[in-house]
């Protein structure tokens, strides 16, 4: 991820900016700019790694002196020891970026880490773990590239990426007495030929109209996986299949062994557990 889009740019000045990076009266009042160190970014849990390129545009942004070597990619299994970077240059810089940096990391590696651990669960199924647009404000380009570090897959990046006909869509135009078929073919009609039209579904009754009206991709929401065999038998490969809806570590192989193609968690990025990474100060 050697190069970043412009969002990913501001995040880094507005997460230094919130913690006053420039303005560190510890740091001005105890380090002298002379005193040099090595940073060494290490893991301390076992995971997945992501966000090393984002953590060494953090220290580039407090100090261009500072140089970093990356030891380890995004995308490597980590186990507690290991040696991730290492930053070089004042140490004042480096505490100043230390938090920032760390808390990229951290959030990025939690993400690939819990990814990596749904994509092992259903080893040896056609399901694909996907994600969905449940990230942090600011995040989502770096939650979901975390995603794709730890095996997974993305949904929609944002809106745009698709036409997607959730609950809600459909009861506002049910207001209007359309049926779901109608609202599906009204979609298709209107879509570019570019656009996938995708509707969540309910029950069976609602998954035989939706492919019936044509809906490229159908959703599965909060079905259990015998509800899902049914569904899928009614599909019959018509269209692609997404599973969504409260599955766990503790579901998540059942779901997969019906058969869908893809399995949407929104935990993934919506509560991720940060994995413990720390940078300790050196000097020679």
């Amino acid at each position: 991820m050697s190069q970043f889009p412009p969002e990913v740019h501001r995040l880094i000045d507005s997460a230094l900016s919130e913690d006053q990076t420039f303005n560190d009266p510890t740091t001005q009042a105890l380090v002298p700019p002379e005193i040099r160190g090595v940073g060494m970014l290490r893991a301390k849990a076992h995971g997945i790694l992501a966000g090393v390129d984002v953590a060494a545009a953090v220290f580039q942004r407090v100090d261009a002196a500072l140089d970093m070597r990356t030891l380890m990619a995004d995308g490597s299994t980590l186990v507690p020891g290991d040696d991730i970077a290492s930053v070089e240059g004042p140490a004042g810089s480096i505490l100043r970026a230390e938090r920032i940096a760390l808390n990229f990391m951290q959030r990025m590696s939690g993400i690939a880490s819990e990814t990596n651990r749904y994509v092992q669960a259903v080893q040896g199924c056609r399901s694909r773990i996907v994600d969905t647009r449940k990230t942090a404000p600011g995040m989502r380009f770096l939650d979901k590239y975390a995603v794709r570090m730890g095996g997974g897959y993305n949904h929609r990046l944002n809106l745009a990426d698709g036409i997607l006909i959730k609950d809600n869509h459909i009861q506002a135009l049910r207001s209007q007495e359309l049926s779901l078929t109608e609202i599906i073919q009204l979609a298709l009609a209107r879509a570019s030929h570019t656009i996938k039209v995708e509707v969540e579904v309910e029950t069976l009754e609602e998954t035989k109209e939706a492919v019936e009206a044509g809906a490229h991709i159908i959703m599965l929401d909060n079905m259990s996986p015998d509800l899902m065999r049914q569904a899928m038998e009614l599909i019959d490969g018509r269209a692609v299949v997404e599973a969504s809806g409260g599955i766990t570590m503790g579901t998540v192989r059942a779901v997969a062994e019906t058969g869908v193609d893809l399995i949407s968690i929104g935990g993934l990025t919506h509560s991720p557990t940060a994995l413990d990474i720390s940078l300790d100060l050196e000097f020679n």
